[in-house]
């Protein structure tokens, strides 16, 4: 705290904790500036002597010992919130933004349980970001690929750079992982002919597994890494120096996340000539931060054996999807790279019985220490979807993910890809 507050009460929890912390770092018995501690005094021979303070005691002795003084006087009436706090939170918020966020290109898509933020470039958009961030929902934000130097994203620009790179590559159809040289993926990224063959003859479907990632990422590829920080959406919260980017302004002693980036690549359009779409380049998941993942090139492959671009929208379209995203596949203007499902956090547990219930049903040993969803172990088709809504009433979110196409998600959220 300033030093003139050095006396004062720590206003937050986060006050707190950082000056008792930042005591006890120091080789200090006494954590008590901003507050009073807690001593152990009695011992078991009976003598009486100060121990190292316990930190939650400490905030507990502050918080039921201590009064806030008047220049601290919360400032929400928290019974007067709670009275007042309409039943549905999304449809306040859907019912008031016309009114109060009219200067925000927006839209409401996924029976409105997705926020579209179709101007990248409107510095007002994280006043409405703000209200749907508040209820754990995710937000798609467009158009960042016009913010972004292309030419550094293209397939052969990456392979020209870093083809000598070694590197983890996933065939999503066996889930056999191999190390191999980068070039030998982006290769094949746009041309079928260069793609590797598994043991019947297929095409393989490649992923590259997170390559690069956080500091490798930055030391590797510092021009793009610059060319992402300026593009990042919403910039308040997904910047590293966003001033809402808690993640980033975590004292140093707590262990922080990581937060990237990494890059995500993978042959799409075969997943899409797949039966019943039963393949995913990413299996249903939950990740442990907030999330932006941004759609930043999309290849067009050539050569035999692939679908044209007219045969990806028809199976686009066979999907169900809001009208909104229909609109956009028609479009010319747009090019749809990357299909998602969405699942709240809360319906975790039970999607996690229902994949438990199909592996039963399988024939599939079900391991009490095996966990479906933290395992990635499923792509959840079109015909389990379907099945998850009329047996548990868990409803899927279907996104399409266009060229420059933002998607924020909260920790916590299940999907796919």
């Amino acid at each position: 705290p300033p030093s003139s507050q050095n006396n004062e009460q720590g206003s937050t929890l986060r006050d707190l904790l950082t000056t008792t912390a930042g005591k006890l770092r120091l080789g200090s018995t006494d954590a008590g500036i901003a507050f009073a501690p807690v001593y152990s005094t009695g011992t078991a021979s009976g003598k009486s002597g100060r121990t190292m303070p316990n930190i939650l005691d400490d905030i507990i002795a502050s918080v039921v010992e201590n009064k806030i003084p008047p220049n601290r006087a919360p400032k929400i009436n928290v019974k007067s919130e709670i009275k007042d706090e309409p039943k549905d939170d999304r449809k306040c918020v859907q019912d008031d933004s016309s009114k109060l966020y009219s200067d925000i290109q927006y839209s409401w898509i996924c029976d409105k349980h997705v926020l579209w933020l179709r101007d990248h470039k409107n510095n007002n958009n994280w006043k409405l970001f703000k209200e749907c961030w508040k209820q754990g929902r995710p937000v798609l934000v467009s158009g960042m690929h016009k913010k972004m130097n292309f030419s550094l994203w293209k397939a052969e620009s990456i392979s020209l750079d870093f083809g000598n790179q070694q590197a983890d590559i996933l065939n999503c159809k066996d889930s056999i992982i191999s190390n191999t040289n980068v070039k030998e993926f982006w290769d094949g990224f746009e041309d079928v002919s260069k793609r590797q063959k598994i043991k019947n003859g297929e095409t393989a479907l490649l992923k590259l597994k997170d390559w690069p990632s956080g500091e490798d990422f930055k030391a590797m590829m510092p021009a793009r890494y610059e060319d992402l920080l300026k593009s990042l959406p919403l910039p308040e919260y997904c910047s590293p120096e966003g001033k809402l980017n808690l993640a980033s302004h975590l004292p140093g002693f707590f262990v922080r996340p990581d937060l990237g980036p990494r890059l995500c690549s993978a042959y799409g359009e075969c997943v899409a000539a797949t039966k019943d779409h039963d393949i995913g380049t990413t299996n249903l998941h939950i990740e442990v931060s907030d999330v932006v993942n941004i759609l930043v090139y999309v290849g067009i492959a050539k050569g035999n054996g692939v679908l044209s671009k007219s045969g990806v929208l028809k199976k686009f379209e066979e999907e169900d999807l809001d009208d909104l995203l229909r609109k956009r596949l028609k479009d010319s203007s747009e090019l749809p790279g990357a299909l998602w499902h969405i699942y709240a956090g809360k319906d975790a547990d039970k999607i996690r019985e229902f994949l438990q219930k199909i592996a039963k049903e399988q024939g599939l040993e079900v391991l009490p220490e095996h966990d479906p969803i933290r395992d990635q172990s499923w792509y959840v088709n079109k015909k389990l979807r379907q099945r998850l809504l009329e047996e548990y009433g868990v409803k899927t979110c279907t996104v399409i993910q266009f060229l420059g196409d933002a998607i924020i998600l909260p920790a916590g959220a299940l999907h796919q890809v």
